[in-house]
């Protein structure tokens, strides 16, 4: 088992937004986490990469694990060198630098330069409209390239886990379905995936298990297949 929460319960001051959740992702997955807003999908992701702090949050009890060793309470850099990569709700890219600043900025730890310049070929080869904009700044971009940037800027450091918050968050159709391929394509090069998304649909489509959240909980769990099939899953989520 590649990454493991047990019984996580997470507080926002008098705020219970997760209680006792329990989820984990195999080597070679794409697990995704689907559910409606302010269910704790997002705060699931948080607790893992190490920003509750940030936001106000706070871990009151439960266990992380990544590889078999305990990684609750790690700082984000932390994190990252041990293989954990998230691309966050938003994107957040440096909008005030270019596309290729923003790949240099993912690779910071690496502190090597022919190591950065292959990982930015990498992720050039992987998105080939980033490279025809390496010296434009990222500000300037659209919603779909910035998301193609924030995903290539969490490979840089070819991640063991890439966790993706809302990757299809305010993109046109066209580029919904090209985020999702790409994920599809960085999964089968050997990156697991926990995968955050409000586009029930396209998750369950490239998943191979899935979580439903509600209100702090998980109501439900399963292979792809038997979540498809589920009655309340496609009455709530995929249209009856």
């Amino acid at each position: 088992m590649l990454l493991e929460a047990r019984d996580l319960t997470v507080c926002y001051g008098a705020l219970r937004a997760l209680d006792q959740v329990s989820f984990n992702v195999d080597e070679g997955e794409i697990v995704a986490m689907i559910g409606p807003n302010g269910a704790g999908k997002s705060t699931a992701l948080n607790a893992v990469s190490g920003v509750l702090d940030a936001k106000g949050g706070t871990i009151e009890s439960g266990k992380i694990f990544f590889d078999g060793e305990s990684v609750k309470g790690l700082r984000t850099d932390q994190l990252v060198k041990k293989g954990i990569s998230l691309v966050p709700e938003g994107r957040r890219v440096f909008p005030t630098m270019t596309v290729w600043e923003n790949l240099e900025m993912g690779a910071y730890t690496l502190n090597n330069r022919r190591s950065t310049e292959e990982g930015i070929k990498r992720v050039f080869g992987l998105f080939p409209q980033l490279r025809e904009r390496a010296k434009q700044k990222a500000g300037t971009l659209s919603s779909g390239e910035q998301q193609m940037l924030a995903l290539g800027r969490a490979l840089m450091l070819t991640p063991r886990l890439l966790m993706a918050d809302e990757p299809s968050l305010g993109l046109s159709p066209n580029f919904v379905d090209l985020i999702f391929d790409r994920l599809v394509e960085i999964n089968k090069g050997g990156t697991s995936i926990l995968l955050v998304e409000q586009n029930a649909r396209m998750a369950l489509e490239v998943c191979h298990r899935g979580y439903v959240f509600e209100i702090g909980t998980i109501a439900l769990e399963g292979k792809q297949a038997s979540l498809v099939e589920d009655e309340r899953v496609q009455e709530v989520f995929l249209g009856g």
